[in-house]
């Protein structure tokens, strides 16, 4: 698969497909920076990333917390993560795999009775080859559509019945297509596997264990909490902030918010061995002939150069990220931007910076 880059001016994320070796070089601060300050020229109001290499770690910023104010985006934000929470949902299930509650390659049916075609399996969910369609293909995202909805509250159900109402795209297990309705389906079933919020299950078994004090699931608080930068978009020609919505919308396939602190704990235990069982570490990125790229809850992804990058993207209105790794996570990246209402291209930034943390 080649490269696709999905770039609006609310959010952006880049997505690589394939393997090759990383290799050894010192990461030059500065061009970093020089591309942080290109997409906060082109499309970002604040973007902070945070950078290990081996011993060298620091962190980088660009552009302000909020309009028409000089304060910095602060170093260590809280932010909206988007889809990253698909490795926090796929973390829980396959701790219950490795427990024996749940079975990757079962029916979902098994769970939820009646919920989704009983050819559709727990793996396919977790990998994105259900052949569901996406609830969220029926809404609109960009700050003028998203306005209308921004602050319903959205039962799990509800989504599902979005997807569900319309045909397979595909046969199961036939074909790769980013879903966000399998990781919804997901949540529910953790909440029935284990009798418990989905959102209490995830923090008993991920953010206490990692001490991820920033890191929460905001449930019906519309807010971002603790020191964030905002972000803002066009409704009716003008200029709004965009930072708060009902993040139920995505639910658990994209409702948490974090910092750039936090996914980097999170994903270094969770690709480095401290969170699953020996067995479903190897499934965790085993990639197959359908999903070349992503294995179960994150990315096997490509930087520019060929170097394999594993971890996960989000984006959401108003908010885009990464949290990337390479396979032996000497190098980790975990990145932020909120969206202004510029109308530049950030592509060439992005590229930027990922070639030069990762290449």
């Amino acid at each position: 698969m080649g490269t696709r880059l999905l770039a609006t001016t609310a959010a952006f994320t880049l997505l690589f497909t394939g393997t090759a070796v990383a290799q050894e070089h010192r990461i030059d601060r500065e061009v970093v920076q020089q591309g942080l300050d290109d997409l906060n020229r082109t499309a970002a109001q604040g973007v902070q990333l945070r950078v290990t290499d081996g011993r060298d770690r620091f962190t980088a910023r660009s552009g302000t917390a909020e309009r028409g104010d000089p304060r910095p985006v602060p170093v260590n934000g809280r932010f909206r993560a988007g889809s990253i929470t698909k490795s926090f949902t796929s973390a829980v299930v396959l701790q219950l795999a490795g427990e024996g509650v749940v079975e990757l390659d079962a029916p979902v049916d098994r769970y939820l009775p009646g919920l989704v075609d009983r050819r559709i399996t727990v793996r396919q969910l977790l990998q994105h080859t259900s052949g569901l369609v996406s609830h969220t293909d029926a809404l609109a995202f960009d700050p003028q559509g998203f306005e209308p909805i921004r602050y319903r509250r959205w039962a799990p159900q509800e989504l599902v019945a979005l997807s569900t109402g319309q045909p397979l795209r595909s046969e199961p297990g036939t074909r790769w297509e980013y879903n966000n309705t399998g990781y919804v389906l997901l949540g529910l079933l953790v909440e029935e596997v284990t009798g418990r919020d989905y959102a209490d299950v995830v923090a008993q078994r991920v953010l206490k264990p990692l001490r991820l004090g920033d890191t929460t699931f905001p449930g019906d608080d519309l807010d971002v909490r603790g020191p964030h930068a905002h972000s803002y978009g066009l409704v009716d020609g003008r200029p709004i902030d965009t930072t708060r919505w009902h993040t139920s919308v995505f639910w658990a396939a994209g409702d948490v918010i974090s910092t750039t602190r936090d996914l980097d704990t999170f994903y270094t235990a969770f690709l480095g061995g401290g969170l699953l069982k020996p067995e479903q570490q190897r499934e965790l990125t085993r990639t197959t002939a359908v999903s070349p790229g992503y294995g179960l809850g994150v990315f096997v992804d490509r930087a520019p150069c060929g170097a394999t990058i594993i971890g996960h993207t989000g984006n959401v209105p108003g908010f885009a990220s990464f949290a990337y790794a390479s396979p032996d996570l000497r190098t980790r990246a975990e990145f932020s931007a909120t969206a202004s209402t510029g109308t530049g291209d950030p592509t060439q930034a992005y590229l930027k910076v990922i070639e030069e943390i990762f290449c």
